[in-house]
């Protein structure tokens, strides 16, 4: 693993009138797919190059229609707006004649934005780092499934670890430490993928197996500091065979640099 890794993996080739093309690494497969995080990011690369000034994500709605596989895949990109600080974007991720997701988007330059905060957000209550469960502890058929857990290192705070030994918690949370291998540090298109990186949270009601999403809306606040990410997850809803997913990103800095819903299939449907 190097530091060029992750920019390697979600490269894009322009081809004109605003198609890109992609090689869909198998590295970051999960259950019965390519994790959609990381696809979301590898459109978001496409996207951030169609607006001049604006190479980042804002606001970023997805729809996942079928399940991507590695390999080649084409992007193609619209702009349906270009304003004075923001653009509207369209994309869609196709392999051969499938379409596999189609995107709605903001894009903008994060780092023109005002720098003044007024919240009441606080990050969440997390064990110190050495404290934390590494994902390297994880049973090797686990990890044989779930290749993406090669590419980073994640540290599960003990409080929402229970799932992993048969023993959940029931509460639908999951909180982690997060930071891609090579320690490279974050930035906004990689914030598109982090919102998707962690177990679902599905795991800690005991229903674990793949949960497809269905619908992933991110808003991408800020430009995140360098360091770890803290990262968490929750649900309070699982009704009709799906569970809503909302997450949190937040960077060294103690600041909210991104926040997250999707709505999954749970996996015993």
């Amino acid at each position: 693993m190097t530091e060029i890794e992750w920019d390697d993996h979600i490269a894009v080739t322009p081809g004109g009138d605003g198609e890109f093309t992609a090689d869909l690494t198998d590295g970051w497969v999960v259950g019965g797919g390519v994790n959609g995080g990381y696809l979301l990011a590898t459109i978001g690369n496409a996207l951030g190059q169609v607006a001049p000034g604006k190479p980042d994500p804002i606001a970023v709605s997805a729809y996942y229609l079928s399940a991507s596989v590695p390999g080649p895949a084409t992007i193609s990109t619209r702009v349906l707006r270009d304003g004075g600080s923001v653009a509207t974007l369209a994309a869609d991720l196709k392999q051969g004649d499938d379409t596999r997701i189609t995107v709605l988007a903001t894009y903008g330059d994060l780092g023109r934005l005002p720098d003044d905060v007024r919240t009441t957000a606080t990050p969440p209550p997390m064990a110190p780092l050495e404290e934390c469960v590494p994902n390297t502890m994880a049973p090797p058929e686990v990890r044989k499934i779930a290749r993406l857990m090669e590419r980073f290192d994640m540290r599960f705070d003990p409080s929402c670890i229970g799932w992993a030994v048969g023993k959940p918690d029931g509460n639908g949370e999951l909180k982690a430490w997060f930071r891609l291998n090579g320690e490279r540090d974050p930035d906004p298109i990689e914030l598109l993928m982090v919102c998707d990186a962690l177990p679902p949270v599905s795991f800690d009601l005991g229903m674990p197996g793949w949960a497809p999403t269905l619908e992933l809306t991110i808003h991408v606040r800020a430009k995140p500091a360098p360091g770890w990410l803290r990262v968490s997850h929750h649900t309070r809803n699982v009704a009709g065979g799906m569970f809503e997913e909302d997450c949190e990103v937040w960077d060294s800095a103690d600041r909210l640099v991104a926040q997250s819903r999707q709505l999954a299939r749970h996996p015993r449907v």
